[in-house]
């Protein structure tokens, strides 16, 4: 189902490694263009089931930004139901610090309180017990007309219950079948097989971007895992020194 293009809600940020340096971050602007039928066909390349080809290994974090944005901006409660299906499956191979820092610098104050709400919900993950900080108002109504009468009639969805994004239940339909599993999302993203087996870190995209194609260079795979040079060239990648 190809979604509609709207504007985007991105500013360019600063990706910052670790040792204090930073670079721009090119992919930004990629993950501003993540609409449409490009975004459709992103989801589906990191398991998400709609009716399109997916798209070969897609970035998890710029997609699954781009996804929030299409739910929170665009109101396309679809795409957000997916979508928080998928987080509750494939949370723990996130590489949550790049996903924060990426959203730190949305002026988009819905899809911060969403990723809040994330945050609460997961909290029981460490890693996303930082992101209850992007919520700096009080509680945000995910539908924008008719919150109240949902929640008298069926009361809140308990994923989000008492977070800083009020969601009637029922409104985000949960169904296990409209994402992939682990082992099924890891046989055809290279990227998320090494998150599984290395952790998921821009190291583990690294690797799988030098593994897709040992001719690219350290500022080349750098760039596709919104890592440094400086740890692309530490791990010996993009000269082939397994």
């Amino acid at each position: 189902m190809p979604i509609p293009t709207g504007p985007s809600t991105f500013a360019k940020p600063l990706m910052t490694c670790a040792g204090g340096s930073a670079m721009a971050d090119d992919h930004a602007a990629a993950r501003a263009l993540l609409t449409g039928d490009e975004l459709t066909t992103a989801m589906v390349g990191i398991g998400m089931g709609f009716a399109a080809d997916p798209e070969a290994e897609p970035n998890i974090e710029d997609t699954l930004i781009a996804a929030s944005i299409e739910g929170m901006e665009r109101d396309d409660m679809r795409v957000l139901a997916i979508l928080v299906t998928w987080l509750e499956a494939h949370h723990a191979y996130i590489n949550a610090h790049c996903l924060l820092r990426a959203i730190r610098t949305l002026n988009a104050p819905r899809v911060r309180a969403f990723w809040a709400a994330v945050g609460q919900w997961l909290h029981k993950d460490r890693r996303f017990a930082r992101f209850t900080g992007l919520c700096e108002s009080e509680r945000i109504d995910l539908l924008r007309t008719g919150t109240d009468f949902h929640v008298r009639r069926c009361g809140e969805d308990s994923r989000f219950s008492g977070s800083c994004l009020r969601v009637p239940a029922g409104v985000l339909r949960d169904r296990k079948r409209d994402v992939l599993s682990s082992g099924a999302l890891a046989g055809i993203h290279r990227a998320y097989r090494f998150r599984i087996l290395m952790g998921p870190t821009s190291r583990a995209d690294m690797w799988a971007a030098l593994e897709q194609d040992p001719t690219r260079t350290p500022a080349d795979i750098a760039r596709r895992a919104h890592g440094c040079h400086r740890v692309a060239g530490q791990t010996g990648l993009g000269s082939c020194q397994w």
